[in-house]
């Protein structure tokens, strides 16, 4: 089990009028002690523009081998070609293709993905055509990452359209590729699984909260993000990440559970949105160490 944290944390929200450059984040997360990193693909990070020659990517990546750390997983940003849009297929995958092959020549493992849509903005009569052109268009994005060999997972969100515990399951079986999983943000599954948050039509919630949430997905897992939830959402969008521990998440439950994942190599801590985050580095490895048992590196 390897540890990393997302270079989001230092670039959204808060820190979004002066974001951390990613050697500052680097440099910040090996003395730190973490194992790797997770990259943000939006601006100012490892975007298509900023990283797109063959040099560049070599150079990010000597940088990070000069830091110590690996590549968990890179977050896609893919939201000028709405996938649940009829006509966009076509440029979704062919901007997917460009990014997985980034992810590709990085050595990254993972490519993140959501359904780049808001909640509220396809019509009731609508959506479950919206459903099956995203489930489509993303198994065909799927077969391209198989031929990169980079696992292809979508973060289900209160901030994006389809976000039910039945509706990630059912998308991944409609999908029903093997280089399709689903990851499993904390976070989001507490405001998914409890609170019902964004959800189209009536709210759907789990009597076990985040750990039936967790049973439920569980073969369908592929990346994790491990962060607390205060039950809230960020400007009334996605779901608010507090440090670990300092929220409403049961961890002596859910931790157990998490550790079950035995196939799952990297653990990324996500801090988005969180004010503090750059100083919260140390403590929030610390903490996601004695969730899973991992000793000092």
């Amino acid at each position: 089990m390897k540890l990393s944290m997302g270079s989001w944390s230092f670039a959204f929200g808060p820190f979004a009028g002066s974001p951390k450059t990613m050697e500052e984040i680097a440099s910040r997360l090996s003395a730190a002690g973490f194992d790797g990193i997770e990259l943000n693909g939006y601006p100012p990070h490892v975007t298509l523009e900023k990283y797109g020659t063959a040099e560049a990517r070599a150079g990010l990546r000597r940088m990070l081998d000069g830091y110590g750390l690996g590549i968990s997983g890179y977050s896609s940003d893919l939201g000028a070609h709405s996938p649940t849009v009829a006509g966009n297929r076509k440029s979704y995958v062919e901007e997917f293709q460009r990014q997985v092959e980034l992810c590709h020549e990085l050595g990254c493992p993972m490519i993140r993905v959501d359904s780049s849509t808001a909640p509220g903005s396809v019509p009731d009569e609508e959506y479950e055509a919206a459903f099956h052109r995203l489930a489509e268009t993303w198994r065909e994005c799927a077969d391209h990452a198989r031929q990169a060999q980079v696992l292809m997972t979508w973060e289900f969100e209160p901030g994006f359209l389809i976000n039910k515990p039945s509706e990630v399951l059912k998308m991944h079986t409609l999908v029903g590729h093997p280089w399709f999983r689903v990851m499993f943000d904390t976070a989001h599954a507490y405001m998914c699984g409890v609170v019902g948050a964004r959800q189209h039509g009536e709210p759907e919630v789990l009597e076990g909260g985040v750990v039936e949430l967790l049973e439920k997905l569980h073969d369908t897992i592929g990346a994790v993000h491990v962060i607390d939830s205060d039950g809230t959402l960020y400007c009334d969008e996605t779901s608010t990440h507090v440090p670990i521990g300092q929220g409403l998440i049961d961890w002596e439950k859910t931790a157990p559970k998490l550790r079950a994942l035995s196939r799952i190599e990297w653990w990324c801590v996500d801090l988005c949105f969180c004010a503090e985050a750059w100083e919260k580095v140390e403590e929030s490895l610390a903490a996601a160490r004695a969730l899973f048992e991992v000793p000092m590196r």
